[in-house]
């Protein structure tokens, strides 16, 4: 019923996938800790870009922002049974294939965030297949995105998920345990312009990838 007018029913929709993500996560013995390095004011819209290891890094930011926000991810996410009612719904599918498709998310994107809401994008753009993991280059996406909209981008680095749940467990299985995510300060795009979105893209990674390397994955 919510899912025959998404836009009315966006926060009721949003609060079903943090009931789900909490107790699916509890039932399997997963949980998060989440560690700020400063107080985060979510009645305010942000980018919100982590890297990605795990699908467990899905649920670690459905629980992580307490406001209304939306995934943009690929467009096979569609048909996966869990997340395919939330793309289908709130969330923004991309097809990277696309120039078309990939105008339109970002239209819907830019559109959210200028409702009030968040974005959640992972800019490396996929999971690697090498194990251990690490970090790819960033797609400028969701930089020009930040920029453009003058939103604050959240950076935030999710330490062991794939140490718990990698390669949908087909490899190493999957096991209990407590999964490590650090919520760095916001960094503010207001009087950036789209000539910066490179130096945006390239400080955000070094970030991330000087917090994740200092914690070894934990």
């Amino acid at each position: 019923m919510l899912a025959k007018n998404p836009e009315r029913h966006f926060h009721l929709i949003a609060r079903c996938r943090r009931i789900i993500g909490f107790l699916s996560s509890t039932f399997v013995g997963v949980f998060y800790r989440f560690r700020y390095e400063t107080p985060i004011d979510w009645s305010k819209p942000y980018i919100i870009c982590a890297n990605h290891t795990s699908n467990l890094d899905i649920t670690a930011l459905v629980l992580l922002c307490p406001s209304d926000f939306s995934f943009m991810g690929k467009i096979e996410l569609l048909n996966n049974p869990v997340t395919g009612m939330f793309f289908k719904t709130i969330d923004i599918p991309l097809n990277r294939q696309s120039r078309i498709s990939a105008f339109k998310a970002f239209k819907r994107a830019d559109d959210n965030l200028r409702k009030g809401r968040s974005m959640v994008i992972f800019p490396e753009g996929h999971i690697g297949e090498e194990f251990p993991p690490h970090l790819y280059d960033f797609k400028n996406g969701p930089f020009k995105l930040a920029i453009e909209t003058q939103v604050p981008i959240i950076p935030i680095v999710i330490h062991n998920a794939w140490k718990i749940f990698w390669d949908e467990a087909k490899t190493f299985g999957s096991r209990p345990g407590i999964i490590h995510v650090q919520v760095l300060e916001p960094i503010v795009t207001s009087g950036l312009g789209l000539e910066h979105a490179d130096r945006l893209r390239d400080d955000v990674h070094q970030l991330i990838k000087k917090h994740w390397t200092k914690a070894g994955g934990l």
